[in-house]
């Protein structure tokens, strides 16, 4: 990819504190097509804004000082969430109450922190998200509350970065893997199960998730993810599987180490 069309996209402010490897992956998608640079910058940057920008509010890209709550309702994927979140969490750590909990391609999810103390579980909490201007966002409020949190910006096709802050946590550690899938096959087929295999021996809970219906809940999908379902169910011990709200919940533990 040349330097001047990662330049050229990334000068679009909401693209701005993407890491570049995300970028080349989108303009990969169109890289050998008949078509003008100007074309394939188009395609990339409407690409981008599906996989990135499409669930959340301009608002949230400058950091302002507001409630967790308020957050939380300004990005689509978290506002669906939101009635929902101390059941979730409820159901997803059980008697546990102490964990560092690893939340990849975490958007906003580090707003939700609130929520592990009504449950009162003592949470080490990293959120590891593409969009830089919301990991600033989401350490603004981490700091000013004095939180066990904290936000990388960094993309999860730098798996062996991912795998070291992975590594770094207390055990017993778990993932959060909340509606990301979709965006990572968007730039490169069967990441997923990559991404997961090569994380999931390193922790006690895998919590992957998808949406059961389209973006703000106006449609449910007649698929069910078969292929990821499957795969999950080949590789690994499902611990707990349903539906809340509109969304679909897999905990999952790992069988076979040989992938550590």
């Amino acid at each position: 990819m040349k330097s001047n069309i990662l330049e050229e996209i990334k000068s679009k402010r909401e693209f701005s504190q993407l890491p570049d490897i995300d970028v080349e992956l989108a303009y990969k998608q169109f890289e050998k097509r008949q078509a003008s640079d100007e074309e394939k910058i188009k395609l990339t940057k409407e690409l981008l804004r599906k996989i990135f920008s499409a669930f959340v509010s301009k608002k949230l890209l400058s950091l302002k000082e507001k409630e967790p709550e308020w957050i939380l309702r300004k990005h689509i994927s978290t506002n669906e969430r939101l009635p929902y979140y101390e059941k979730l969490y409820k159901r997803i750590f059980g008697d546990c109450k102490k964990a560092s909990v690893v939340d990849l391609g975490a958007g906003i999810n580090g707003f939700s922190y609130e929520f592990f103390r009504k449950i009162k579980v003592n949470v080490n909490y990293t959120a590891i998200e593409s969009v830089g201007q919301l990991t600033k966002l989401m350490n603004f409020y981490f700091e000013k509350n004095k939180l066990r949190a904290k936000a990388i910006n960094l993309s999860l096709f730098e798996l062996e970065k991912v795998r070291k802050i992975i590594n770094e946590q207390e055990k017993p550690r778990f993932i959060f893997l909340f509606k990301t899938i979709d965006a990572l096959e968007s730039l490169e087929r069967d990441y997923s199960k990559k991404l997961i295999l090569e994380t999931a021996p390193l922790v006690d809970k895998y919590i992957v998730s998808f949406p059961t219906s389209s973006l703000g809940g106006k449609e449910k999908f007649k698929a069910n993810r078969k292929w990821i379902v499957d795969f999950i169910q080949e590789n690994f011990k499902i611990l707990d599987n349903f539906e809340m709200g509109n969304e679909k919940y897999i905990v999952l533990e790992v069988l076979n180490k040989k992938f550590k």
